[in-house]
């Protein structure tokens, strides 16, 4: 009888267009997502800095993710997904009452039409409420907004963030998705990003690096030194960040179909190969294989396919994956150092190279490798394909370098006016007597206390606790101070 319940049409619950396994999916792959922000992001950013700044830089990414969500429902989500207001941009208005969010999923700009003014593919429509397409979209926003925090990690100053987040989700991040997903100009004029590889990676990868700019570098000690303070526990929002893509390029075709399946394989196997030529080359040139290269490989790998996952045949997922596994490398050790620009820039984790660049590299070699039978799956305008399938392929890949002009561009310059904006009521970097001190002196709180530390443990700062007593010091010097527990 249950089930009989819960799965009969008359009920208002299950609209005849609904399709439950889509929206599953759907649903599951957001959550995914979300997973590779939070907790992902959050523990990778806390433990690959040093241990001064890991409560600072796991609140920045805590902080982004709860904010874009409140701005995304009461305002960005349709400026990115809704009705054209401007050719790059939606008109913005709330996603939050119930007569929006059950009705069946619609992007209303993502009609393509031929020159005469047919119909070439109708509005996307997917198989599940609104509501499911709104998270969805959230998670990307989000993980974008993260992302660029990592240029910034170790001096930015919170209360600057704070303000910075909800602003460059607004005039940037909106103005990106529209144009590229949304029905924007470039949707229309057949720029292929699967998944983001534009919307998302190279636009933090260009605000990041020019919000590093305008804020300023880390102190010299900080840019000289700044070792992972736990690497065990990096590996594990590393290995979150990694599985999580499996829903950010799976939910990309808005369901649960073939090329969700393709781009699933493809993301895995660009990202498996990108870490072991990253890896290759570090023992090559270095001598010894270091975790953290093998990370960066392992991101540069997925930032690399993620604008063509499930449109390249998984021979060129392999081309891809050597290919994002060497280029950035070359471009983070070797060019960096020979750049007096990218030496004057603090971009705290590199994500100018590991998301910039990779994310650049994938929508160029997208339009190189895209297979037509593999477009005409999921893409709006017919007979798309990369350079090296002929025909209009030449044209395609003109498209995708256009396009990342206009990312480049835009994000330049909306994120230079927000943070000159910003500086006019707070400052961007925070004072250098608060950068001598880290999370302490900016949260009054630290991560946690190792041995040796010589901390002790203070109950009129920290409240009440089980700990009765402060360890007296110990009699050995090179021994730990702890604290006594009455059991």
């Amino acid at each position: 009888m249950a089930n009989v319940t819960a799965y009969g049409e008359h009920l208002p619950a299950v609209p005849h267009w609904l399709n439950k396994g889509d929206n599953a999916w759907q649903m599951t792959a957001a959550t995914l997502v979300g997973l590779q922000s939070m907790p992902g992001l959050v523990i990778l950013y806390a433990s690959i800095v040093k241990k001064k700044w890991a409560v600072n830089s796991a609140f920045m990414a805590l902080y982004a993710f709860a904010a874009v969500l409140i701005c995304w429902v009461l305002l960005c989500y349709r400026m990115a997904f809704g009705d054209e207001l401007l050719p790059f941009w939606g008109k913005g208005a709330p996603a939050l009452g119930q007569k929006f969010l059950i009705h069946q999923a619609k992007v209303p700009e993502s009609t393509h039409k031929f020159n005469n003014g047919t119909v070439e593919t109708p509005t996307t429509e997917p198989f599940y409420p609104m509501a499911t397409l709104v998270y969805f979209q959230f998670t990307f926003a989000a993980i974008t907004m993260i992302l660029l925090a990592g240029s910034v990690l170790g001096r930015m100053n919170i209360k600057a963030w704070m303000a910075f987040v909800p602003l460059w989700l607004i005039f940037s991040y909106t103005v990106g998705a529209f144009s590229l997903w949304g029905g924007g100009f470039l949707y229309q004029w057949g720029v292929i990003d699967y998944s983001g590889g534009y919307v998302i990676h190279l636009s933090s990868g260009i605000a990041g690096f020019t919000a590093a700019y305008w804020v300023g570098p880390r102190l010299k000690g900080d840019r000289e030194r700044f070792p992972p303070n736990n690497v065990l526990l990096m590996l594990a929002g590393a290995g979150l960040l990694w599985m999580g893509w499996s829903g950010f390029n799976g939910g990309a075709p808005y369901a649960a179909n073939l090329a969700s399946s393709i781009a699933v394989l493809n993301t895995n196997i660009c990202a498996a190969t990108s870490l072991l030529v990253w890896t290759c080359l570090d023992v090559i040139f270095f001598g010894k294989p270091s975790v953290i290269g093998a990370v960066q490989g392992m991101m540069t790998g997925l930032v690399c396919i993620t604008p063509g996952a499930g449109l390249v045949q998984s021979w060129a997922a392999i081309v891809m994956g050597i290919l994002s596994g060497s280029v950035p490398w070359v471009s983070m050790m070797i060019l960096h150092k020979k750049s007096a620009l990218l030496q004057k820039v603090d971009d705290t984790l590199g994500v100018f190279h590991t998301h910039a660049v990779a994310g650049l590299l994938g929508g160029l070699l997208t339009g190189l490798l895209a297979e037509p039978a593999l477009c005409r799956l999921i893409l709006p305008v017919t007979n798309s394909r990369g350079a090296f399938y002929g025909g209009s392929g030449g044209g395609q890949f003109l498209k995708q370098l256009v396009a990342a002009l206009f990312v480049i561009g835009w994000n330049l310059i909306s994120t230079t006016l927000i943070l000159l904006f910003i500086q006019l009521f707070i400052p961007l970097r925070m004072p250098d007597e608060q950068l001598m001190i880290g999370d302490d002196a900016v949260h009054g709180e630290e991560a946690y206390a190792l041995w040796g530390d010589g901390e002790k443990y203070d109950p009129t700062k920290h409240g009440p606790a089980l700990f009765a007593d402060e360890a007296l010091t110990s009699p050995y010097v090179n021994g730990a101070r702890g604290v006594t527990i009455n059991l």
